[in-house]
């Protein structure tokens, strides 16, 4: 008698790729980062080196005038613009220097917190060891291979470069005075009424009405009267605004 084979075990499916990184924030929420690569951080350091050489530039012609006293006053200049530009438009900027928010960007701590003067410090102090040899090698080379994208610095001082999320905003109501459906809506059925009411605007008179005829028969509408109805219970299902 043959014995049953075993079927071979399936490898487990591999999730998509996703950058995402999510952490918990004391409060218990969990909230999802989008780290950013390294062409993108490239690109707003060499914004934010360019400004850096416009500013020095112009100082540097200003204080030509001055003689030995301006070669001082630009050396000191010097320093102050190659280590605290950075820094001080990290922190006082919620992590976003000219370059960044260029490119949509800004620094954080690793729990999603901005970041602060000795961590802002620290990531930029080191930005030194991340140029060597040359050419930002050793920065590049710790990007390609970290999960989140985090130079030397960045796992020094316990920051993450990420996107900047931009804030949802929802479509404007057409006008309409508030009111109470005649009868109670299910959450698929608000969701139906709040989108027809978001997306009028896109869509052609004729689509609009032949919308609207659908959505009423349920709420026992006329159809003539059936937009300015819909649109009512839409602005009293979003409430105050």
């Amino acid at each position: 008698m043959l014995e049953p084979t075993a079927l071979p075990r399936k490898a487990p499916l591999t999730p998509p790729l996703d950058t995402r990184y999510q952490v918990e924030t004391p409060e218990g929420i969990d909230l999802p980062l989008r780290p950013a690569g390294l062409m993108v951080r490239v690109v707003a350091f060499t914004i934010d080196l360019g400004i850096r050489g416009a500013i020095m530039a112009v100082l540097f012609i200003a204080l030509a005038f001055l003689g030995k006293l301006g070669m001082g006053l630009g050396s000191l200049l010097l320093f102050a613009i190659s280590w605290w530009y950075m820094v001080l438009f990290e922190v006082l900027r919620q992590g976003r220097s000219p370059g960044k928010q260029w490119m949509g960007l800004r620094v954080v701590h690793d729990d999603g917190t901005p970041v602060g003067w000795s961590a802002s410090l620290l990531r930029n102090l080191l930005r030194f060891v991340d140029l060597l040899p040359f050419g930002y090698f050793l920065g590049a080379i710790s990007c390609l291979q970290h999960p989140t994208f985090k130079r030397l610095g960045d796992m020094a001082a316990g920051t993450l470069v990420i996107y900047s999320e931009r804030p949802l905003t929802r479509p404007a109501l057409p006008s309409a005075e508030p009111r109470r459906s005649p009868i109670a809506l299910s959450l698929n059925e608000q969701r139906a009424i709040l989108g027809f009411a978001e997306r009028q605007g896109e869509l052609s008179v004729s689509r609009v009405n032949e919308l609207a005829a659908l959505l009423a028969q349920p709420l026992h509408i006329s159809a003539p009267k059936a937009v300015a109805e819909l649109n009512g219970i839409a602005r009293g299902l979003l409430g105050p605004t």
